[in-house]
């Protein structure tokens, strides 16, 4: 029974697991630019409800803009179109929609560095779950699979999975903090302003959830790798 189970997570839901990881990391990447314009983005600004209490029935409207690590998605109501900025590792973000007593020069992006270090632990992600599915599947590939049992192919596959899942969760660790630092400044600079400030709340969007779900996922594949080749190692 055990031996079902280890091969039932090893072969098919680590695989499944990695893809998992690899989508909800590339849909926070790329949102809200790209994809997702107004449902993922690592920061919000918005109508507060906490600043003006709605009536029955009724909703707050205001701006509202959609902060990512590639650029800006931002619209001056509810009702309004999304205007987004063009995809950049060093995106300019559009606050126009904000009024002018709102503290927009406490928004602004981080280092271009941060984004191209995603970059590269996506990719090598992509590289891993590649590498780590054939190599799981590799006694359903014929001929062609015995090309893949060689120590050395695990090995390298067992280095990338653990380079993307460390670059990667760094980053993102540094945006955390990085945005979270905004969201503080921004929200008591308003408050600082009492009733003649507007009424805007900002947020740690849901991007950061759906990054810290995924490196979840990771480590099942990756740390499967690292055992493999641990054990391996101890043989030799």
């Amino acid at each position: 029974m055990i031996a079902g189970i280890s091969k039932a997570i090893t072969l098919y839901l680590a695989p499944v697991l990695a893809l998992t990881a690899t989508l909800l990391s590339l849909f926070a990447f790329l949102a809200p630019t790209i994809l997702l314009n107004d449902r993922v983005a690592l920061l919000t600004v918005g109508p507060s409800t906490i600043l003006v209490q709605p009536g029955p029935g009724q909703n707050v409207d205001g701006p509202s803009i959609f902060l990512g690590s590639l650029g800006s998605c931002a619209r001056t109501d509810n009702k309004a179109p999304l205007n987004c900025t063009l995809p950049s590792v060093s995106p300019q973000y559009d606050l126009s929609s904000l009024p002018k007593n709102a503290p927009t020069s406490l928004l602004y992006a981080p280092s271009a560095s941060t984004p191209v270090f995603i970059s590269v632990a996506l990719a090598l992600d992509v590289a891993f779950l590649i590498t780590f599915t054939m190599i799981s599947f590799r006694h359903k590939m014929g001929k062609a699979g015995t090309s893949l049992e060689t120590p050395m192919l695990q090995n390298v596959s067992a280095g990338i999975g653990f380079m993307g899942f460390m670059i990667g969760l760094t980053s993102f660790l540094i945006l955390r903090m990085w945005f979270g630092k905004a969201v503080q400044d921004f929200n008591t600079s308003i408050q600082a302003q009492g009733s003649q400030g507007p009424k805007l709340i900002a947020d740690v969007g849901n991007a950061f959830t759906m990054v810290w779900v995924a490196h979840a996922f990771w480590t099942v594949p990756v740390m499967i790798s690292l055992t493999k080749h641990h054990v391996k190692s101890s043989k030799a």
